[in-house]
């Protein structure tokens, strides 16, 4: 029997599987979590595994335990190599894989690394990520004599991008990859893609030597937001390390921010899906919610994290979701998981067939006053806790309080959120309000409750914007 193995007690997360390479993440952890997935897939029944990695300096030596851990479970290995962690998932379906398994550190510095998985069409999460830390604990895995192979499914992925293309006039598009595992794609898609395309930091490199790759972070978005500028661009997308969270830049060079992202898409899913759920994170705008029953839809406010929005969805049947960070996700004529070049597609179809502007679709939205998703440090072990007691005082005092995820606190001014990260060792905090004097009351409460819990109160950037 294989010697048992103790994960890092951070290692083992909500809906994936994220360290510190060298310090908390190392091959032999990827080597475990081959081993004890392996063994679940093989318990299942399931035959065939596809691996993927991203372009981080750490990816590849990562991968390779992986599939040796793999392999030792008598499973089958198909080797995509390295791109983004939505060609892993199609690969998966493309080939009727019984499970599919991601090396990538996502939107995290590049001492990070990670692994992602999905089991079937659903992905991995909650206690089946803890599940796998008790098989290796045990050392309880399943022995066979495995094999692998690589395969290229480079072009069938660009091609099934390029299928839902529905764009009538062309475009001047710029398209930022950050230096992360999307560049090599993003030339073929926009080789073949109608229109001009400009690509900013296509090649891949895991130190990332332009700027860091999330979307999220406007300050990421300066190199896009000046290309658009300096070539007339109808709009800029950018993608994060892994390609699957987007984000947007209109041609007067304003962010189109995640939540405002999935309100643009509802509302041409929703002509073809009518009625039908449409999901958001705890982060997203009340103006998003709002959006989606204006065009007949049904809003459901869910946990943020790619893969509890990705099993919702599957579970309500629902066409579309998304989340504030920029993961959203198509069932509408796509596979339900987060891709973000999939969803550039779409965004660039969508502008050309409605013979309109991104900005005046962003400017059809209700303005809302809020901050930026702000992050604080604090650390793993007290993250969650803190959260725990701002929701005990709170409840206490008989605030509205929805704790679908961290607090949610509305009060007739608008609301105001406090959530641990399940990626990084931060808090994360939002408020919104329909006016500054609003705002700026909300984000007081916020700052009462974390410095009752002995943290430092968080500075908001900007203020407060409207979108």
């Amino acid at each position: 029997m294989s010697e048992a193995h103790i994960f890092h007690s951070t290692v083992l997360r909500e809906y994936d599987i994220r360290g510190i390479v060298g310090t908390t993440l190392n091959p032999a952890d990827a080597l475990a979590v081959g081993r004890s997935f392996g063994t679940v897939v093989v318990r299942k029944g399931g035959k065939t595994v596809c691996v993927g990695y991203d372009g981080r300096l750490s990816s590849p030596a990562l991968e390779e335990a992986l599939v040796e851990g793999l392999m030792s479970t008598g499973l089958h290995v198909l080797r995509i190599g390295l791109g983004p962690t939505p060609m892993l998932y199609f690969a998966t379906r493309d080939r009727e894989a019984a499970a599919g398994i991601m090396i990538t550190g996502s939107h995290n510095p590049p001492d990070y690394n990670g692994i992602k998985m999905m089991l079937g069409k659903g992905p991995v999460y909650g206690q089946q990520i803890l599940d796998l830390g008790t098989l290796a604990a045990a050392a309880d895995w399943e022995q066979g004599e495995g094999s692998s192979e690589k395969i290229d499914v480079q072009d069938e992925y660009v091609a099934r991008l390029l299928k839902d293309y529905d764009g009538v006039r062309d475009l001047t598009v710029a398209w930022d990859s950050g230096n992360g595992a999307s560049g090599e794609i993003l030339r073929r898609l926009t080789a073949k893609l109608p229109g001009k395309h400009i690509l900013l930091f296509d090649e891949i490199d895991g130190t990332f030597p332009n700027h860091h790759p999330d979307p999220t972070v406007e300050k990421n978005l300066v190199d896009l937001k000046k290309a658009v500028a300096d070539h007339g661009c109808d709009l800029g997308i950018g993608f994060d390390g892994d390609g699957d969270r987007i984000g947007a830049i209109d041609h007067l060079g304003r962010v189109v921010w995640g939540d405002q992202l999935v309100a643009i898409y509802a509302a041409d899913v929703l002509k073809s899906h009518p009625g039908a759920t449409i999901i958001a994170d705890v982060k997203a705008s009340q103006a998003l919610f709002d959006e989606i029953a204006k065009h007949g839809g049904v809003p459901l406010m869910w946990k943020t994290g790619h893969s509890l929005l990705k099993a919702k969805m599957a579970e309500t049947g629902s066409p579309l979701a998304g989340e504030m960070s920029g993961h959203i996700f198509f069932a509408d004529k796509w596979y339900g998981f987060d891709d973000a070049l999939y969803c550039g597609v779409r965004l660039v179809g969508l502008v050309s067939k409605l013979g309109t502007t991104l900005a005046a679709l962003r400017d059809g939205l209700p303005d809302m006053i809020n901050t930026p998703e702000t992050r604080f440090q604090t650390s793993e072990e007290r993250k969650f806790a803190v959260v725990s007691e701002v929701k005990e005082r709170l409840t206490a005092a008989g605030a509205n309080v929805n704790d679908i995820d961290g607090v949610r606190v509305s009060t007739p001014d608008g609301w105001w959120l406090l959530r641990a990260s399940n990626t990084q060792d931060v808090l994360v905090a939002r408020a919104e309000s329909f006016t500054h004097e609003g705002l700026e009351r909300l984000k007081g409460a916020l700052i009462e409750q974390l410095l009752a819990s002995g943290l430092e109160a968080p500075s908001f950037e900007g203020g407060g914007t409207a979108h």
